[in-house]
């Protein structure tokens, strides 16, 4: 059939940009749209987290901002202070219970992970763990509350009854108790949790002494099977925090850097960062490294030297030896060297004589950033991201300790 008049090659060409024409529009068209849909799902998402749906994903107790203020009384008696935030003693508005009510720093950042940490937490049972009873979340308002421990956190108990010479059967039993709530979260929640940040100041006393286990704001999620864990960035306490936290080169970050806090814990609790101790035990704290000199004596065969003057019971030698062999198995230096949570309940309650000496740690810290960091410490931490001015070890003592590691891998 013959063209229409007009139609030539001009004419195939302008159909031809026609046509062009019409698929981008189509196709810009089709962009637009996605961005629409995707920008409403973000802000539908946004009204989420602060609507009432939040409940739902929560699954505790709400309060509004004037509802903390008042249990507080105006946010009247101070219990402590962190990085983070303040914690105020209160009372749930009923009276039923004292409570502990941590208000967070006004930030302006996305309220997903606060809401995504709280989440995880509330689906925690443990007697070691700290039990959360309700939340504060409005706009950059953010708030937890959680059971009230009468006794504090356990630095303060140390401090304040190593000088009465505390019984070590307490000890022990805080020490197992504090196990028993890591191995809870590693291997028997609903999803693993890291908590990245034991200390001292992190595990509070109940009116028995029962330690629970605190302040997850450096808490990571991950799935059980799951080893190796990707790390943006260092989250821990100077003197606690695992070598491979700060270090790819020493290692995979995993739920073994939780067992490296914890024996860094057992250790201070049985008095092994003691500065006065190791003067007297001849070491000098300018090269010493800890725990260098509890070690020489557990290379001797004389493990219980450096305690001989506070043990008087033979029940009591036992379990010192148990903390301290335990306390330096999940201080080595290679994440695959220390024992699992699990095992290390094992390794406390069961018999002293199959406890063996581990290796020493081709990696110690310097004895001076130790009491420097101790001195550092915040009474509490806060349900945050990690700091990245107090939480963290200096440059210089990183330098320092990493050419520590590599002068004795060598």
């Amino acid at each position: 059939m013959p063209l229409p008049t007009g139609t030539g090659a001009g004419g195939k060409s302008s159909l031809k940009l026609i046509l062009i024409l019409g698929g981008s529009s189509v196709f810009a068209m089709i962009i637009i749209i996605a961005i629409v849909i995707k920008a409403r799902a973000n802000k539908r998402r946004k009204s989420d987290l602060d609507g009432k749906n939040i409940e739902a994903v929560v699954m505790l107790k709400r309060f509004s901002y004037a509802q903390v203020k008042k249990m507080t009384k105006s946010f009247a008696d101070v219990l402590g202070k962190g990085g983070f935030g303040t914690v105020y003693k209160g009372k749930l508005p009923d009276g039923s219970r004292d409570v502990a009510v941590k208000i967070l720093k006004e930030s302006n950042e996305n309220g997903e992970d606060f809401i995504n940490e709280v989440a995880s937490m509330s689906r925690t049972s443990h007697v070691n763990i700290v039990s959360l009873l309700g939340f504060c979340y409005e706009g950059s308002k953010k708030a937890i509350i959680y059971e009230y421990m009468p006794n504090g956190s356990l630095d303060k108990f140390i401090s304040e009854k190593m000088s009465e010479k505390m019984e070590w059967k307490t000890l022990y039993n805080i020490a197992v108790g504090v196990s028993r709530g890591l191995e809870y979260l590693h291997n028997r929640c609903v999803t693993r949790i890291v908590h990245f940040d034991i200390k001292p100041q992190n595990i509070l006393m109940d009116g028995e002494s029962c330690p629970k286990i605190s302040d997850f704001g450096l808490a990571k999620l991950c799935k059980n099977n799951e080893s190796i864990m990707s790390m943006l960035d260092t989250r821990g306490t100077a003197g606690y925090i695992a070598p491979e936290v700060f270090s790819k080169n020493f290692g995979g970050v995993s739920h073994k850097s939780d067992v490296y806090s914890y024996g860094m814990v057992v250790l201070e609790m049985i008095g092994a960062r003691d500065k006065e101790k190791a003067q007297k035990s001849g070491s000098n704290n300018k090269s010493m490294y800890f725990p260098d000199w509890i070690y020489k004596d557990v290379e001797k065969g004389e493990i219980m030297s450096f305690f001989e003057d506070q043990i008087t019971e033979e029940d009591d030698e036992i379990l010192v030896k148990k903390m301290v062999l335990v306390g330096l198995w999940c201080i080595q230096t290679n994440p695959f060297d220390r024992p699992s949570m699990s095992k290390v309940v094992e390794m406390l309650e069961g018999s002293p004589e199959a406890l063996m000496i581990p290796p020493k740690p081709l990696l110690s810290i310097p004895a001076s950033t130790v009491q420097r960091s101790a001195g550092e410490v915040h009474d509490t931490s806060s349900f945050s991201k990690p700091s990245q001015d107090t939480s963290l070890y200096s440059e210089e003592a990183v330098q320092d300790i990493t050419e520590e590691y590599s002068l004795r891998s060598s």
